[in-house]
């Protein structure tokens, strides 16, 4: 049976709540650049190195919408701020990539 903590989610739900809200924060990053004025779907846009600033600008803000959900982020270690920065990131890098080859011709 899993274990519940002083939060009162399982260990199984925790884990399935911060992997989701990364996902989704990921891919909505990637959604935020190519929409983006200043960043878009051009050939100079995928050098840009100001989306890096919108995905960390996601990362941190999951800690705070994490919260709310119910998670106790102040237990997490350095491993689980990587995982949240890594599925991020992995989602971001997938996702705008698939915008930024759509146009391609």
């Amino acid at each position: 049976m899993a274990t519940e903590t002083a939060s009162g989610l399982s260990d199984h739900l925790r884990g399935v709540t911060v992997t989701t809200v990364s996902c989704l924060a990921g891919i909505a990053a990637a959604l935020v650049c190519a929409m983006a004025p200043f960043l878009g779907t051009s050939p100079e846009a995928a050098t840009d190195t100001l989306a890096l600033v919108v995905v960390a600008g996601f990362v941190f803000v999951q800690i705070p919408l994490l919260k709310l959900l119910g998670v106790e982020v102040e237990e997490f270690g350095i491993k689980d701020n990587l995982y949240v920065a890594f599925m991020t990131f992995t989602l971001w890098f997938i996702a705008y990539g698939v915008i930024l080859s759509a146009n391609v011709a």
